[in-house]
């Protein structure tokens, strides 16, 4: 029989709410609170699941009984097991944007605290079980709150897992196991070579991590890196997740945990996956005034306020995006590499060829990520990306050579099949895979090193990167090596599957990315950037003073902002700052600076300020954010609000 721990899925942070919840289960009004806050609502979903033999239904279903010290009013009887014939069900997991797989398998009949059992992520090897208490004594079960029983749990992660299950219940004392339950089995031993053999979907596809084993052949579909998992299959995971550092995080090991099959042998255990050199160790410094989203590879927003100071953004504070680690290029040594349709044979450019062969340009363009302000979509549900605020955005004068003059040179002639340009970087993977993206061939500008007047950092391309007027921050490739004429969009990971817009009724199960467009031009957006939210104001001034940022994608000039001071009930029109001439039409690639100074509204100790902004082209932003939610948590560009408090002489 399969044997059985108790181990909770809830974190210390919602264990006191949970045993509010469970000792007032009629409160449905406190219950549903929580659940929609920690993301456990189920739902139906038809998918296929192993089912457990109905003897360890049964001893699992005593076993938490006891645990949980549940008056029993009823028999375990054949109607219980016959709810294994139920509807099969989903919860939503709030971490990793997906549907858990889960099925109904039986319930134990309680006057208090009545329980349901289900089957979680079902694996013949691997499946866990889930222990459920509805919020209320109906039998209804669709909003419930979960426990997670898993086979293999060691003597201390036992004794921490009986301890929180003792203290959620809100009784206290030791979790009881009764004395049929099973004795923990030891996990299967593997050699390294045995994983090796588990490289395909056909053969199970195997990985390592630390001294364990784990089949993810289920997963592999899951992965939102695609198919960039199985570089790992038949291997250890720490050498990818040193590159992708992001992994490193406790829902992640959580989820790893779950497909869990085995030990590494003794001797394998003592040799280890051997020495992992840091491919993030050659790093360029950067401020400390950055909020840092991702260390390993580097992603960092600068201050809010900072970007209103400066028509043109500092080098050192703007926005940094980095997919892999910082490649480090010796000028001398660097080539351009140029080829594709329309192009007699390929060219190979020196910088300095980009120098001394082709006339300087410069253009004030503005770069914003396609995840600036996702942290406010977070708001309404989790999405997968880096949790940035309005800072992923930034204005620079790029000074470089045309892309179309460099195309001309290598003999590309107008016309033909090609339709668009690739980029590819010389930032690469383990793997050896570059970061790549392209843009339609009617529009791109390549730079040779200029920002701001000053070399190009490290961090945003050096020595050449391409600058795209208009598109969003992910065509503006970096560290810049490739060039590719084609008549087909570049096959790159963040081109086909990544920087995409859907609609809010899709999620991780049914996301179909060949179904929707590579983001390109970016929509109307604008931000507060000062004050900042829950900001304290002196009203001992007569005015108040908010400043921010507005821009449009596409060469779309701003025209107009309006802000608010209550809400959005009134609104005024704020002053447009622009460091330029009035750019001509459709080539308004920089954004505009704004500022509103008005006289405090006369009562009250909160203000609601809003923004939004107005193209040429009458554009305008969105009242919300719940229609515009993606499961990317892209193109976020609802009204930007904040709340301050006004302190009262």
């Amino acid at each position: 029989m399969r044997s059985l721990r108790l181990a909770l899925l809830l974190s210390t942070a919602a264990l006191s709410v949970l045993s509010a919840v469970l000792d007032r289960s009629d409160s449905d009004t406190e219950a549903m609170d929580y659940l929609e806050k920690y993301g456990y609502l189920q739902k139906p979903l038809d998918s296929p699941s192993h089912s457990f033999q109905p003897e360890e239904i049964e001893e699992a279903l005593r076993v938490f009984q006891a645990a949980m010290q549940l008056p029993v009013t009823g028999e375990i009887d054949e109607a219980t097991l016959a709810m294994m014939s139920q509807p099969r069900c989903g919860m939503e997991d709030p971490y990793n944007q997906r549907t858990l797989k889960y099925r109904l398998l039986g319930h134990i009949p309680s006057n208090k605290h009545p329980a349901v059992l289900f089957q979680t992520n079902p694996q013949p090897q691997t499946g866990s079980l889930v222990y459920t208490t509805p919020i209320s004594t109906s039998e209804t079960w669709d909003n419930t709150i979960n426990h997670v029983v898993k086979p293999g749990f060691t003597e201390e992660e036992q004794a921490a897992s009986e301890e929180q299950l003792a203290d959620s219940a809100g009784r206290g004392g030791e979790a009881v196991f009764p004395e049929t339950a099973a004795p923990v089995g030891a996990y299967p031993i593997f050699t390294r070579e045995e994983v090796t053999k588990h490289r395909t979907l056909q053969d199970g596809v195997w990985v390592t991590f630390g001294d364990s084993v784990y089949d993810i052949t289920d997963f592999v579909g899951l992965h939102p890196g695609g198919s960039k998992i199985m570089l790992a299959a038949g291997g250890a995971l720490e050498p990818f997740w040193v590159m992708y550092a992001v992994h490193n995080q406790q829902h992640v090991l959580e989820l790893l945990g779950e497909y869990k099959v085995g030990e590494l042998s003794s001797e394998d255990k003592k040799k280890g996956s051997g020495a992992i050199s840091d491919p993030y160790a050659s790093d360029p410094p950067r401020h400390p005034a950055l909020k840092i989203n991702s260390l390993k590879p580097f992603n960092a927003e600068p201050p809010s306020e900072i970007l209103s100071e400066n028509f043109l953004t500092p080098n050192a504070f703007f926005f940094k995006r980095n997919h892999l680690p910082v490649p480090e290029v010796d000028p001398e040594r660097y080539r351009l590499e140029i080829s594709g349709e329309g192009l007699p044979k390929a060219v190979s450019l020196t910088l300095e060829d980009l120098k001394t062969k082709f006339p300087k340009h410069t253009v004030t363009a503005t770069l914003q990520c396609a995840g600036n302000r996702r942290s406010e979509m977070n708001k309404i549900k989790q999405v997968k990306g880096l949790d940035w605020g309005i800072a992923a955005i930034s204005n620079a004068q790029w000074g470089g050579v045309r892309l179309r003059e460099v195309l001309e040179h290598a003999g590309y002639r107008h016309g033909g099949a090609a339709q668009h340009v690739q980029f590819e970087g010389l930032d690469k993977d383990v793997s050896g895979t570059p970061y790549g993206a392209s843009i339609p061939l009617r529009k791109a500008l390549s730079d040779d090193g200029d920002m701001n007047g000053e070399e190009l950092p490290r961090d945003h391309g050096f020595p050449l990167r391409a600058v795209v007027p208009g598109t969003v921050g992910a065509r503006n490739v970096k560290w810049l090596g490739k060039i590719i004429v084609s008549a087909e969009e570049s096959k790159s990971h963040w081109q086909q599957n990544d920087y995409k817009g859907f609609s809010p009724s899709v999620d991780w199960d049914t996301v179909d990315f060949k179904s929707a467009p590579a983001i390109q031009e970016l929509p109307i957006q604008s931000a507060i950037t000062e004050p900042r939210d829950g900001a304290l104001l002196e009203r001992s001034g007569e005015q108040v003073t908010v400043r921010g940022y507005a821009w449009s994608g596409g060469g779309r000039e701003v025209v107009r902002v309006d802000v608010s001071l209550d809400g959005g009930k009134t609104w005024q029109v704020a002053t447009l700052r622009s460091g330029e001439d009035a750019p001509p039409l459709g080539q308004a690639w920089a954004w505009k600076l704004w500022e509103l100074s008005a006289p405090f509204p006369p009562e009250g100790e909160q203000l609601d300020i809003v923004c939004k902004a107005v193209d040429n082209s009458y554009n305008m932003q969105p009242d919300s954010v719940a229609p515009i939610w993606n499961l990317r948590g892209v193109l976020s560009n609802a009204w930007h609000r904040v709340r301050v408090s006004v302190k009262i002489d």
